[in-house]
């Protein structure tokens, strides 16, 4: 009996503490007071005081890291002082939330930087001093890094299947399909797998076109390329360049990245320059 009275009165505090928001024709209400207005145009919501002077702005990204994985957060950027701007977590009421009712309650709930007096820049303005860390997956981290040393590579596909990495060639495509050269995509069908090869002509590996599947030459496999889409997983059309590029993660012996541009001693008429 008194473990259901602590209960019920534990439910009972939330209850009450619960803040109502609601956002109706641009107006924000906390607990039936309106505390903000708020405006959107191309995805980027702006924040008002009452008397409709903008404060901050709350964009919404979601982007492809690598592969299947995709990141999903808003950019923050005060209007007074625009020196920074905050890559952040942000929380949804729920799962079918808009972007609009989740920029609000993310203010509210998360930042605080709303709250029953209306905009609260002192605390708006302690973010961007203490600029909080986003809280990432482990799935999300490895994929940033693994979109770093593909950024560092700088991989390139030019028209006659050959791979560059920085403008070097490294590597090249074979039995390539029709399409190859119109499309950038490899959206053909064919029974013959694309193989890719070095420099040196070492194969590195083949994708199977049916299977989408890269098979190194070393016997790692990977599936190229999966988004999700609701509940279903939908196997996408790779591009030429995105297929060098995991295969050049999957074997790092295929590219290194030289921080260094290595050359050998200049030579004028034929007599080595001598060294200082």
């Amino acid at each position: 009996m008194k473990q259901s009275l602590i209960m019920f009165f534990t439910v009972l505090g939330f209850i009450l503490n619960a803040q109502i928001i609601k956002t109706k024709r641009g107006i924000v209400s906390l607990d039936g007071n309106h505390v903000a207005k708020i405006s959107s145009k191309s995805g980027e919501y702006t924040f008002m005081d009452l008397k409709e002077t903008p404060i901050f702005t709350m964009e919404f990204v979601d982007k492809s890291v690598v592969d299947s994985v995709r990141d999903s957060y808003v950019k923050l950027n005060r209007v007074y002082n625009r020196e920074k701007t905050l890559d952040m977590d942000y929380i949804s009421p729920s799962a079918f939330s808009g972007d609009e009712r989740s920029a609000v309650y993310t203010c509210i709930k998360a930042l605080k930087i709303i709250d029953e007096r209306g905009i609260n820049v002192k605390n708006l303005d302690e973010l961007f001093k203490n600029m909080p860390k986003r809280k990432l997956d482990t799935k999300t981290k490895e994929a940033y890094t693994t979109r770093s040393k593909i950024d560092r590579l700088n991989i390139t596909v030019n028209n006659v299947g050959e791979i560059l990495s920085n403008g070097v060639p490294v590597g090249y495509f074979t039995n390539l399909p029709v399409s190859f050269g119109s499309e950038d995509t490899i959206s053909d069908k064919t029974f013959v797998d694309i193989e890719i090869y070095d420099a040196k002509s070492k194969l590195i590996g083949r994708y199977s076109t049916t299977t989408k599947r890269i098979t190194t030459a070393g016997g790692k496999v990977f599936t190229l390329y999966r988004e999700m889409s609701g509940r279903a997983s939908i196997l996408k059309f790779p591009t030429y360049k995105a297929l060098a590029e995991r295969m050049a993660i999957l074997d790092p012996n295929f590219i290194k990245v030289q921080d260094k541009i290595i050359v050998g001693e200049v030579v004028k008429d034929g007599v080595e320059k001598d060294k200082k």
